[in-house]
C-alpha cells in the first residue's frame, strides 16, 4: 500500500495497563486521532486529559478507527477481545490494521490472520521489549510478524512507540521472537542472581562487583539496570514476575510444538512458580535475584 499523500490514521487503542498507558500517549503526543477502551476507567481517564476519545466497547473502538493496537495480558485475552461475537474481527471492516502487541502465543497470531484475510482485514503480531520504561520514552524494540504490505503502513505509527522495529516474517514470527527475547532476559536475570549471590555470600562488595562486570564482556543492559534495581533491593514492578512466568510458559509451549528442549528456560519458569507461590507475582521479575541472594544465606526468606 502506498502511504504518500495519505491521510493519517485513526488509531484505536484497547488495553491501558503498565505498557499500554505510555504507549497510547506516546501516539497521542505524535499528533494521532486517538480513541481507547479499558476494563478500568483511570488509565483511560488520564489519556480523556491528553485528549484521546474514552470509549465504551470494543464495538465503538473499531467504528472510529482505522488501525487499532491491542495491548492485553495473555493469550486467552486476545481470543476474547478478538473473536468474541462483539470482538475487534466482528466489529471491524475491511481495510483496516490490526496489531496485537500483547505478547502471546505464535498460535492465536495465525488464527488471528487467518480470520482476518477472510474479511479483507490486515493484522500484525507486534510484542514489544522493553519494558514501561521504554514504553514511557517510546524506544521500544518491535518485533513484527504479518504481511510485508501492512508493516510498511504500520511503520510510521510504531515510529511514534519504538525504536528497534524490524519484519520478522508472516503471521506469528513475532510472538516467536518474543519468545526468544523472553529466554534471553529470563535466563540473564538468572545469570545475575546466581553472580550476585556468590560474590555476596564471598564477601565481595556487589556494587564494585556490578561495576566490574560492567566493563567487560558480561556487560548488559539487565546488568546495569536490574542490577542497580539488587542493590537498592527496589522491586516495585516494570515487568511482574507473574507476567514472565506467563511468557516463559508460551516459549515451552512452543518449543514443545516443533520439538526443542529448553531445560533451562524450564528451570527459570520453576524458580518463578516459587516466588509466585510465595506471593511475589506482582513484584519486578529482577525480583529473582534476590530470591537467588537469599538462597545462599543460612537465614534464606523467599
Amino acid at each position: 500500500m502506498n502511504n504518500e499523500n495519505r491521510t493519517p490514521d485513526r488509531i484505536g487503542f484497547i488495553g491501558l495497563g503498565v505498557m499500554g498507558e505510555p504507549m497510547a500517549e506516546n501516539l497521542l503526543q505524535a499528533g494521532y486521532s486517538l480513541t481507547v477502551f479499558n476494563r478500568s476507567a483511570q488509565a483511560a481517564n488520564r489519556l480523556a486529559h491528553a485528549g484521546a476519545r474514552v470509549v465504551n466497547s470494543i464495538a465503538q473502538v473499531a467504528e472510529s478507527s482505522d488501525v487499532v493496537f491491542t495491548m492485553l495480558p495473555d493469550t486467552p485475552d486476545v481470543e476474547a477481545v478478538y473473536f468474541s461475537n462483539d470482538g475487534l474481527l466482528a466489529s471491524s471492516r475491511a481495510g483496516m490494521l490490526l496489531i496485537d502487541t500483547t505478547t502471546a502465543a505464535p498460535a492465536i497470531a495465525k488464527r488471528i490472520a487467518q480470520a482476518a484475510q477472510e474479511r479483507g482485514i490486515d493484522t500484525l503480531d507486534a510484542p514489544v521489549s522493553g519494558g514501561d520504561v521504554g514504553a514511557k520514552a517510546g524506544t521500544l524494540s518491535i518485533m513484527v510478524g504479518g504481511d510485508e504490505a501492512a508493516y510498511a503502513r504500520a511503520l510510521p505509527i510504531f515510529q511514534a512507540i519504538g525504536k528497534n522495529i524490524v519484519h520478522m516474517g508472516p503471521a506469528g514470527s513475532g510472538q516467536v521472537t518474543k519468545a526468544c527475547n523472553q529466554i534471553v532476559v529470563a535466563l540473564t536475570i538468572e545469570a545475575v542472581g546466581e553472580a550476585f549471590a556468590l560474590a555476596e555470600k564471598s564477601g565481595v562488595d556487589l556494587a564494585r562487583v556490578r561495576d566490574a562486570l560492567l566493563g567487560g564482556f558480561a556487560q548488559s543492559r539487565i546488568l546495569e539496570l536490574h542490577g542497580q534495581r539488587a542493590l537498592e533491593r527496589r522491586y516495585e514492578p516494570g515487568f511482574r514476575l507473574r507476567l514472565h512466568h506467563k511468557d516463559l510458559g508460551i516459549a515451552l509451549s512452543s518449543a514443545s510444538e516443533v520439538g526443542v528442549s529448553l531445560p533451562h528456560t524450564a528451570g527459570a519458569r520453576e524458580m518463578i512458580n516459587v516466588l509466585l507461590a510465595h506471593g511475589h507475582e506482582n513484584e519486578d521479575h529482577s525480583y529473582l535475584i534476590q530470591y537467588l541472594r537469599n538462597l545462599a544465606q543460612a537465614d534464606s526468606v523467599i
